[in-house]
């Protein structure tokens, strides 16, 4: 709950715990962690796992949910608290813990139990924002992951805010140029997916979106010839089904 209302959420823990709660496991999967946040339309991040993740995201002003291990290998005890704070000068570690909100560990000792999680860390930032250290092909599965959800509106910010960031990336212009396509922006749609092919003129899928968003926009010659090209590059692709099934959408609209 902490990470949440943090990032701007309004919730309760018993409306938390209904959705992270697992029946049967005594507690929490990460899965499940990760999926409330998304249900909150906000982007869990999991850290790249060392030490200064956590610190540079707390210096944002994110607290950070880690899972540790406080039993042994052969009797584990897993357990999500919430770093809040470091200490360097004493080397010590603040977490919010259960019940206990303020909850002082030793850094060695800390690392130790988060290490048998393999220092499985996250952090949950509000769509538009972006990590302190942000590790590409993480943030990309984290807003793919929310984009899966539905959360349309939210997975925009987040991607745009991902473009701020690597404004050449085909997969991030893909990520916005999709979501502006479910939005119903068919012209930002339109946009996108021609910035994409002005960077790789080859790209089919961005060939048959193009040609789905321009017939969206009753351009339907302008769409024939889009995935016309598509077509002509793709002999021998396994996409050459998919892109002939869109042809056929394309020209059935035209002829109707």
């Amino acid at each position: 709950m902490t990470v949440l209302t943090a990032s701007g959420v309004n919730t309760t823990l018993d409306a938390v715990s209904s959705k992270v709660y697992v029946p049967g496991r005594e507690g929490s999967l990460q899965s499940e962690m990760l999926a409330a946040a998304r249900a909150a339309e906000r982007v869990p991040y999991v850290l790249v796992p060392e030490l200064a993740s956590i610190t540079a995201e707390l210096a944002t002003g994110r607290p950070v949910v880690v899972l540790q291990n406080l039993g042994v290998s052969w009797a584990p005890q897993w357990h999500y608290a919430v770093v809040v704070g470091v200490d360097i000068d004493r080397d010590e570690m603040i977490l919010r813990s259960g019940t206990d909100e303020r909850r002082v560990t030793r850094t060695p000792v800390f690392l130790r139990t988060w290490k048998r999680s393999d220092f499985w860390a996250v952090s949950v930032l509000r769509p538009g924002e972006l990590p302190a250290n942000a590790d590409r092909d993480r943030y990309v599965e984290a807003v793919a992951g929310l984009e899966q959800t539905g959360h349309a509106l939210a997975a925009r910010d987040a991607w745009q805010a991902g473009l701020s960031r690597w404004p050449d990336d085909e997969v991030v212009l893909f990520g916005l140029a999709n979501t502006e396509y479910a939005l119903g922006n068919y012209s930002n749609a339109e946009q996108n997916y021609r910035e994409i092919l002005r960077n790789d003129n080859s790209s089919l899928i961005a060939y048959n979106n193009l040609a789905m968003t321009l017939l969206a926009l009753g351009r339907n010659e302008e769409a024939l010839d889009q995935i016309d090209v598509a077509l002509t590059l793709a002999k021998g692709s396994p996409l050459l089904g998919e892109l002939q099934d869109t042809r056929n959408i394309i020209f059935g609209t035209s002829t109707e």
